[in-house]
């Protein structure tokens, strides 16, 4: 946990990102996140809005939906929609916190429409491509078994990377072949893992126990010095990896994850189940892979059809 004081030198922005941090167990990139588009609307109000300023603090109560339509005009100059929505949709959760605590009656960004954003589809590698990557013979030091145990967990549960490296040793049960996982907004789901993954996990937790020196000592997977492993190394893993292969494509964890969504999918399982595998909150976001099916069956049926 960070100091917010390095966030946010503005009471209200920082009261609000309390709020996240302590009250909605909100992850630090999100917190800084919100950090990051409050401060930008901050310094607009600063440089073209003063009125609502009193001694470099927002006087929230008199912001109305014109200066926050004047402050989007701006931005359109140098940012895309998916980055205005973004930007637009943390503002209404800013002033509707402070409508819910009694200090301002309306909240001047609900009234505003989004911008429309551009649905992309999840991109993903298909069977062969996961097999080839998960066939790699990885180099024989110290960090293969680690490395193939990650790929193989990736792929087995569809773990965002946040919460594979975040694994303890406490959540992973090898005689129910699960794990217990803390996803977005610290809530908990259990997820089953597949026996290639698990086979992964034996090798390289018997290799783990003869680090002499481990820091943190609840980590599943650790780096060279004895600490948890960071994401950003995952990340390096991934890529380098699907160098190997030669599938000339670019991947991240993120990737193997849409990957897990669209083969459950493709070999008949339900949406909902999906949904709980996953951790998504809305079904909504789940029910983009029902796009990808329909998108690839469109390519496979204009290569192969005689008369598409």
């Amino acid at each position: 946990m960070f100091n917010l004081q390095e966030l946010s030198k503005e009471s209200h922005v920082l009261e609000f990102l309390s709020y996240l941090q302590n009250q909605r167990n909100a992850a630090d990139n999100t917190v800084m996140s919100y950090s990051r588009d409050l401060t930008e609307f901050y310094e607009y109000v600063k440089k073209f809005q003063t009125e609502v300023l009193q001694d470099d603090e927002l006087l929230i109560a008199q912001i109305n939906p014109l200066m926050i339509r004047s402050y989007l005009s701006v931005l359109f100059q140098k940012n895309g929609a998916t980055s205005i929505a973004r930007k637009l949709s943390a503002l209404r959760s800013f002033f509707k916190y402070f409508v819910k605590k009694g200090a301002i009656e309306q909240n001047p960004a609900k009234v505003i429409k989004s911008p429309k954003v551009p649905k992309k589809l999840p991109k993903f590698l298909n069977v062969d491509e996961i097999n080839a990557m998960l066939a790699v013979e990885l180099d024989q030091n110290k960090y293969a078994k680690r490395d193939k145990a990650i790929l193989e967990l990736l792929y087995s549960s569809g773990l965002r990377v946040s919460e594979l490296v975040n694994l303890d040793l406490d959540q992973l049960d090898v005689h129910e072949n699960l794990i217990r996982v803390t996803g977005k907004g610290s809530k908990e789901r259990i997820i089953p893992v597949g026996s290639k993954a698990l086979e992964a996990l034996h090798d390289y937790m018997i290799e783990r126990q003869m680090v002499r020196d481990i820091k943190d000592i609840n980590a599943i997977f650790i780096n060279k010095n004895g600490t948890r492993l960071s994401a950003r190394s995952v990340q390096r893993l991934v890529a380098r990896v699907i160098d190997i292969t030669g599938l000339n494509k670019t991947a991240t964890p993120h990737t193997i994850r849409h990957s897990f969504a669209t083969h459950m999918l493709g070999s008949g399982a339900d949406l909902r189940s999906i949904q709980e595998l996953l951790g998504h909150k809305s079904l909504s976001t789940t029910q983009r892979y029902t796009h990808v099916g329909v998108a690839e069956l469109s390519k496979v049926y204009d290569k192969t059809h005689p008369k598409s």
